[in-house]
């Protein structure tokens, strides 16, 4: 088969389409002919040599896929061959063929084009499991979400409205924020010219947001802790703006706030499915009802993942950009 390597780490250019040994469906897992992968932040930290895959995972990069099921292995139930599914991934999804635990599998939801699903596992784990199993967000609290354009971003819009939360959003463009207000964001934000705290108090009276939702890290903490009404909860996802802060834990204690931050990627397997088994019981109902959908910028073929790298690096896409199989 084909599948994106990463000879030396570098830029875009150093991705190579390139021919590589078919993997073999192990125990527990299922073997899936890859239609789309989609691009995340984490596989340009590993093409540029900051984010290696954890033991035993594929050497290619890629967190999620959807395609077609073909070859089951040993102690796997409830799949057949021919099934179409998407999943997430500890690496891989860059490539023609990739074997994925069973507990990591999803049924493409109806009315979901199959190319499309592959938008979806990475970030609807990711906002399920942070926003919801880890800071509760309830049914009339207020969410902010840094980078709310971003593929993370437009699924936490989502998901949260869906529950019936206010949404505020930063993003860096009036057109992304637009966007960003297409997809029930209520509170917009254009990070170049507003601050933030400032914006998301006014909003709320003077309270604050209920859970923040964070890709920037150090850059961002004293502020996102500044944001935060009493009993807020901030979930830290990323680390674009730094990975060393100050933390008042003054200001936590006063407000008995709480700060978390947690991957998808190293975690146990056990870990993974009990995620994938709560998206699939709590997501999946609104996504076939209509309520969510993936939002996708652009496709590009798998083969010139590293014009892909190059949109998402730049910022200028909306939603997730997907490598679709050649």
């Amino acid at each position: 088969m084909h599948a994106i390597t990463i000879p030396e780490p570098g830029g875009p250019e150093v991705l190579v389409w390139d021919e590589v040994p078919d993997p073999v469906a192990g125990e527990g897992e299922v073997l899936v002919e890859v239609v789309a992968g989609a691009v995340n932040r984490a596989d340009i930290m590993q093409r540029q040599g900051f984010y290696d895959p954890p033991p035993g995972a594929s050497p290619y990069p890629g967190l999620e896929c959807s395609g077609r099921i073909v070859e089951i292995g040993p102690g796997v139930s409830g799949w057949s061959v021919g099934d179409e599914v998407c999943a997430l991934l500890a690496g891989g999804g860059y490539a023609e063929k990739v074997a994925i635990p069973a507990g990591q599998l999803l049924p493409v939801p109806q009315g979901v084009d199959l190319k499309q699903a592959a938008a979806l596992p990475e970030v609807v784990c990711t906002v399920w499991s942070n926003v919801f199993m880890v800071a509760h967000l309830r049914p009339g609290e207020t969410l902010l979400v840094h980078g709310g354009s971003s593929g993370i971003g437009t699924m936490a819009i989502q998901l949260a409205k869906a529950v019936g939360a206010k949404v505020a959003v930063t993003a860096g463009t009036k057109e992304k924020l637009e966007r960003c207000a297409e997809l029930g964001a209520d509170i917009l934000i254009n990070y170049r010219e507003q601050d933030f705290v400032a914006e998301v108090k006014k909003a709320t009276g003077g309270a604050g947001a209920d859970v923040i939702l964070d890709n920037m890290g150090a850059k961002y903490l004293d502020r996102n802790v500044q944001t935060l009404a009493v009993n807020g909860r901030l979930a830290v996802i990323g680390l674009q703006g730094g990975v060393k802060g100050e933390l008042n834990l003054g200001a936590l204690l006063s407000k008995r706030a709480a700060v978390s931050a947690t991957s998808l990627r190293a975690r146990p397997l056990s870990e993974k499915a009990s995620i994938v088994a709560a998206v699939r019981e709590h997501v999946w109902p609104l996504l076939e009802g209509g309520h969510v959908r993936p939002v996708v910028d652009r496709e590009l073929p798998m083969s010139d993942a590293a014009a892909a790298h190059r949109v998402v690096e730049e910022s200028g896409h909306v939603g997730k950009v997907l490598l679709v199989v050649p």
